[in-house]
């Protein structure tokens, strides 16, 4: 449960609040004057938590709960404790993020780490920056010459704004993060250590030498976008580097120069995405899949994590391995590999050894 030292103790919500919020349907109320103070995993939440369930691996601990409320699919409903209120929803998940956030509003983006209104005394601020009401800039962040950064947004301690660089409304900039050739919307949220907009990785091998391309292109970050901690995005070389609106983007993630990320798209930890790639809307990326040059990854597709993406992705394919291949075909493979793996297997079956003993016979 969340600690009261880092997030305030919320005003309590009661299950109909919570019904109203979700659209869940109250199912069992033993205890019908219950007001939620909290949130909690199955096994840790406490009476006047809420838990939620969408997975059947989780039943046991279901069955265990000390939790006051849970959000559950229906499937689930039966095995809820008579002692505990159930709330039935089809998305238990999403049901149980919206009360989070009504609960703790303050977790839904980075806390300023210093509390001063407006400019910081020790912040540089160019003369020619143009800064809105309410924006907050942290102590020994630097502003460039003619940025423009607009009304709710929080700079943090030692972050750097490049020279001509706009930061639209409600955004949060992390400390010691770096911004630069870049347009970036509103409520964006860029954490902690995170670059954009800096070279990209572009030069011409030759005998003398490699020789550097000029990176000419910006960094492009639509509306309510989330960029993860010590995050790298170059911008383009002659194009832009383009961010889709809503897309989510993990800690440890390299962005190549002249890639262009649909909207909504998640990419987990330690993805690696090679110049010129383009992914369409919806796509996801698991944990440290590597994609290589000029791909292009269609809407809605899935990319198990480690994935070698060497080849275009159709839209809505779901693909895994090294290199990636369709999933059905990667797991039938990797299913093969396994029996041919075991002791005293014969990987084709003994046919081998068949076909040996014929062409003895044939000489």
């Amino acid at each position: 449960m969340p600690d009261p030292t880092f997030f305030p103790a919320p005003e309590p919500l009661k299950l109909a609040d919570i019904v109203a919020l979700t659209g869940a349907r109250l199912v069992s109320e033993p205890h019908p004057a219950l007001s939620v103070t909290g949130v909690g995993a199955l096994d840790t939440a406490g009476p006047r938590d809420l838990a939620f369930i969408d997975n059947v691996d989780y039943v046991d601990a279901l069955g265990r709960t000390a939790a006051g409320a849970c959000l559950c699919l229906p499937r689930f409903t039966g095995k809820v404790p008579a002692t505990v209120a159930a709330l039935e929803s089809e998305e238990p998940a999403r049901a149980f993020a919206i009360v989070a956030a009504r609960l703790f509003p303050a977790a839904m983006r980075p806390l300023a780490i210093v509390d001063e209104p407006g400019v910081a005394t020790t912040a540089y601020l160019d003369p020619a920056a143009r800064l809105e009401e309410g924006v907050r800039v942290g102590p020994f962040a630097v502003i460039g010459a003619r940025t423009e950064i607009g009304r709710g947004t929080t700079i943090g301690p030692g972050a750097v704004i490049g020279p001509n660089t706009r930061i639209g409304r409600d955004c949060s900039i992390g400390p010691g993060a770096s911004v630069m050739h870049a347009l970036v919307g509103n409520r964006v949220i860029v954490h902690p250590g995170a670059r954009i907009g800096q070279d990209g990785f572009g030069y011409v091998p030759g005998r003398e030498g490699h020789l550097k391309v000029p990176q000419l292109g910006r960094v492009i970050v639509q509306d309510d976008v989330e960029i993860g901690a010590n995050s790298c995005i170059d911008r383009g070389s002659i194009r832009d580097t383009v961010i889709g609106e809503g897309t989510k983007i993990d800690n440890l993630v390299q962005i190549g120069h002249n890639v262009v990320i649909g909207r909504h798209c998640f990419l987990a930890g330690m993805v690696g995405v090679s110049g010129s790639v383009t992914i369409g809307d919806f796509a996801a990326l698991g944990g440290n899949v590597g994609v290589a040059p000029h791909i292009n990854i269609g809407a809605g597709a899935s990319l198990a994590a480690k994935s070698g993406i060497f080849n275009d992705i159709p839209p809505g394919g779901r693909w895994g391995g090294y290199p990636a291949r369709p999933a059905d075909e990667w797991m039938r493979a990797h299913a093969a590999l396994r029996r041919a793996s075991r002791p005293g297997a014969k990987p084709d079956g003994g046919k081998s050894r068949v076909r040996a003993g014929a062409a003895k016979e044939d000489q």
